[in-house]
């Protein structure tokens, strides 16, 4: 699966940092190169998993030829500055999600992606799990039927604190770019094309964060798609695929490994198996390898994230919820409808 030449640096020393090192220990492989906001820390992050260069800064891991591609793990807001950097300096970037704030920002980091002759990859674990991809190869086959309706929870409880990431504006927090993100990514998978109807219910955290959504949506060819989201209840990770011959239920789908199928006609189930939930890592880094030998593979991967962005970047707007950071988006907006 893994190129053991290609070497791979991490920005960031957070949880999705420790998964990343730990699944290329896995393969027997270790991180290149670290950098981290704080030196220490980036020290001890490579102490504990042999990681061979402590960087003092994004800039030096950047514009070092040992590294290929780097994986940004830091806040959804600080991603457009970092990938500007990482585009430019040709490295090969796999970004945590939410990729960007928004499409005008993942159109700028494409941009530059193709201008530098180097990969983009969304670091969306559903995007490429095994799971998903045997359960689209049958779907291909006509075995399933026609896709007729996707729904789908996400709901995790958090003590509100205003200065927590995931209630503070200045993080870019909120429950669409940081729960809802795979919700959306799932339904594109199962759902053909674009949702071009959007219907939603918003409420607001104190901080005035989505806290909660309900969104209905409808594709190019009439499929429907119903996601809850929550930030301040427990939900199941429950996603239903409702076919013409069977639904597909996928319990804690962000990272899922197994689906149960049960067929209209006979009621009968069927447990499908494939992939590893603790390799959710692994596979995404396979991936950008691959793509940086196959471009048109990597292409669809990221059609996929383009589709999921313009969807969350048109409800926010809808909800006229902006981050600071979109100050200049919202004025122009604002003078449009003058």
């Amino acid at each position: 699966m893994a190129d053991q030449d290609f070497r791979w640096g991490v920005l960031g020393c957070g949880v999705i940092a420790n998964e990343m090192a730990q699944a290329l220990q896995a393969d027997g492989r270790h991180l290149a190169g670290v950098a981290n906001r704080t030196l220490p820390k980036a020290e001890a992050f490579a102490e504990r998993y042999g990681v061979e260069t402590v960087y003092p800064s994004f800039e030096a891991m950047i514009s070092d030829p040992a590294i290929d591609a780097v994986y940004i793990t830091t806040p959804h807001n600080t991603h457009i500055n970092y990938l500007r950097q990482a585009l430019a300096a040709k490295k090969h970037v796999l970004c945590e999600k939410a990729i960007t704030l928004n499409s005008e920002e993942l159109d700028e980091a494409l941009a530059l992606a193709e201008e530098n002759g180097v990969v983009l990859m969304d670091a969306m674990t559903i995007f490429h799990m095994p799971l998903y991809r045997e359960l689209l190869r049958r779907l291909d086959t006509g075995e399933f039927g026609e896709v007729n309706v996707v729904t789908l929870n996400f709901g995790s409880y958090k003590d509100y604190d205003e200065r927590n990431r995931f209630f503070n504006v200045n993080l870019a927090g909120g429950a669409l770019l940081d729960i809802g993100v795979y919700a959306l990514s799932l339904a594109r998978l199962f759902v053909p094309g674009e949702l071009v109807q959007l219907k939603s219910i918003m409420g607001q955290a104190p901080t005035g964060v989505d806290e909660r959504s309900a969104i209905i949506a409808q594709s190019e060819e009439g499929q429907l798609v119903s996601a809850t989201l929550t930030l301040r209840s427990k939900q199941p990770k429950r996603a239903m695929v409702s076919c013409d011959k069977c639904y597909i239920e996928v319990m804690e789908y962000p990272r899922a490994d197994e689906a149960k199928i049960v067929w209209t006609e006979t009621g009968e189930v069927e447990l499908v198996q494939c992939g590893e939930r603790p390799r959710a890592l692994a596979y995404e880094m396979a991936d950008l390898e691959r793509a940086v030998e196959d471009p048109a593979y990597g292409n669809q991967l990221m059609a996929w994230t383009c589709d999921v962005m313009d969807t969350m970047t048109k409800l926010r707007r809808e909800w006229r919820f902006f981050y600071p950071e979109e100050a200049e988006i919202r004025a122009a907006l604002e003078a449009e409808e003058v």
